[in-house]
This record gives C-alpha cells, structure tokens and sequence, in this order.
C-alpha cells in the first residue's frame, strides 16, 4: 500500500501556505518506509493517489508537487497519467520536481524542453529540484532554465556532501539565477532557527523543511490504520 505524505512550502513574508510537496511512503510491516524502487511503483497508482490527496487539499493550497527523474518526466504513459491527475484537481496546480537522479538511458535537452511545452498546455509546471548538486549544476540545467517555473535549493544535499560551508555562496548564486530568469526559488531542508535567519538575510521567503513542518501522513476517505 502507498501513502503520500505532505510537506508545506510557505511563504513566511506574507506568513502563508502555498503548497505541498506529495513525498510517497509505502507501508511494509506496519511502519511507513521510503520504496525501494520509485520506477516499480505503477503511474497510475500514484496519479490516482495524487488526484484523491489533492481533491481533499482543493480549498487549502494552491499547488502540489512531486518529484520524478528526467526519465519519468518524458515518459509518455506517464504524461497522460500526470495530465488526467491535473483535470482531476483542476485549479490546484501540479508541478513536476525533476530530481538530480542519474537514470540509466539518457535524454536529451531537446527531449525535456519539448515535454514542457507539452505540459504547459495542460498547465503543468516545471521545477528543478536539488540544484547545485549531482548532475544538476548549473551548466547542466542552463539551457532548460528558461522553460522552468521554480527551481529548489536542498540544503540536505549539501550536507550530506559535507559542503555545508558553500551553502550562502550558493544560495546567492541561484537566487541571482532566479531573478534572471524569473523562477521562483524555493529553500529546502530548513532544519533550524539559524537556517532561518539566514533564509531572512538573503531574503529567500519560499521555504521548505523539518524547521516549518516535518511530512505527516495524509490519509484517504476509508483509511482506517
């Protein structure tokens, strides 16, 4: 069985909830545990799952995003049952966060840009999700920034790369790419006070982590556990 849970993403300028990130569970034994494989997981079990969630958040955000890699994003199966999830829930939009995941067949710029144009007649938006580590560095994702709508700065990746002291530099840097190219940038992994503080100084207000509200499960009409 799959469960998403839901993390805010806020603006803390004006103090309000803009939407959730969908992260997908899969209970096993009883406890709630990341899947194995993403890719095994069937497309139609979670568009089905994040039109139902989405259905219950209509009247409390104003988007939901999910993550999939550059392989998903251009999978046509996967686009028809991205876009029948999206007239689902009709006027929350969905936004796709493609991740830095390195999949085994490569695709191509031309192959990402053309699928946005795709979506964007659907109105499905485009993040780009951990930029600034694995492969998405910014000369990796310069020629695609301009058909994004949001990019996501996740400082757990950082640290987990032990690169915890390139984080403002950096955060700097993508913050003057958002201006350019007119994205939203959106913080994650914002665990602390002092995390905060900095997010204040640099004056970054979209924001995401453990520090506002860590995932919680959402359970479905009929869900008993």
């Amino acid at each position: 069985m799959y469960r998403y849970f839901l993390q805010p993403q806020l603006d803390v300028l004006n103090n309000s909830l803009i939407g959730y990130e969908l992260l997908i569970r899969q209970q096993v034994d009883g406890k709630w545990v990341l899947p194995h494989n993403f890719e095994s997981i069937p497309i139609d079990i979670q568009a089905d799952l994040i039109a139902r969630t989405a259905q219950k958040l209509m009247l409390k955000i104003g988007s939901v995003s999910f993550n999939v890699n550059q392989r998903q994003f251009i999978d046509p199966t996967i686009a028809q049952a991205i876009i029948k999830a999206q007239v689902q829930i009709y006027p929350v939009n969905l936004v796709l966060e493609v991740t830095e995941e390195v999949t085994d067949k490569k695709v191509t710029n031309k192959q990402i840009i053309d699928q946005v144009h795709y979506f964007d007649e659907h109105g499905i938006q485009l993040s780009l999700d951990d930029i600034g580590t694995g492969v998405n560095t910014y000369d990796h994702l310069e020629p695609i920034l301009s058909y994004a709508s949001e990019i996501k700065f996740a400082m757990q990746n950082f640290r987990q790369e032990g690169r915890e002291d390139e984080i403002p530099e950096n955060l700097k840097f993508w913050k003057k790419i958002a201006k350019q190219y007119k994205l939203r940038l959106i913080l994650e992994g914002v665990e602390n006070q002092a995390e905060g503080d900095m997010a204040d100084d640099l004056e970054l207000d979209l924001r995401q982590g453990w520090f506002y509200g860590k995932p919680h499960l959402f359970k479905l009409d009929g869900d008993t556990f």
